[in-house]
């Protein structure tokens, strides 16, 4: 499926290579963390780490915003974390779309997901925050980032001894 959809965007970008437009285009990242809640209170504490080699879904919907058109373009990526648990989907060149201000009738409008879809870990597998959506984090006129808030896996049973009884 990577390499149909690789394939495909090579393609489309071999037959725009003759053509010239004046039409805005935006590169979108879009990333996010995951760590081990060691004592499940739904924050990251000092027994608290970062998740490598997790597994996660993002799926991220984008609609040109433009008075001549009602394009909606659909992306959906599966992403494993990284050493320090960072989780990132870049997606370049969304051609006819700018992430300019919000009084630009033109920017871009979008919608983006991620979810939990497996743990690296034995010990800390217990899904805590599963599933969030986006948050913006900058936006210029072609360039979007926008950011997570945390995804968690709990232990199945609580550190007593390490957590206390909280």
């Amino acid at each position: 499926m990577e390499k149909k959809l690789i394939m495909l965007m090579l393609l489309l970008q071999l037959l725009s290579l003759g053509q010239s437009s004046s039409k805005p285009t935006a590169n979108i990242t879009v990333m996010g963390l995951v760590y081990c809640d060691v004592c499940s209170n739904n924050n990251f504490s000092k027994h608290s780490y970062f998740m490598p080699g997790v597994e996660v879904r993002i799926i991220c919907r984008f609609k040109a915003a433009s008075s001549k058109t009602r394009e909606m373009i659909t992306f959906s990526a599966n992403r494993t974390t990284n050493e320090l648990g960072l989780y990132k989907l870049d997606i370049t060149s969304v051609e006819g779309a700018s992430c300019a201000t919000e009084a630009n009738k033109d920017s871009l409008v979008a919608s983006c997901q991620a979810s939990l879809i497996g743990s690296s870990s034995d010990s800390c597998n217990v899904p805590g925050h599963k599933t969030t959506t986006d948050q913006v984090k900058s936006k210029r006129s072609n360039l979007c980032v926008y950011r997570f808030t945390a995804l968690n896996f709990r232990p199945f049973k609580k550190n007593i001894d390490l957590c206390g009884k909280q």
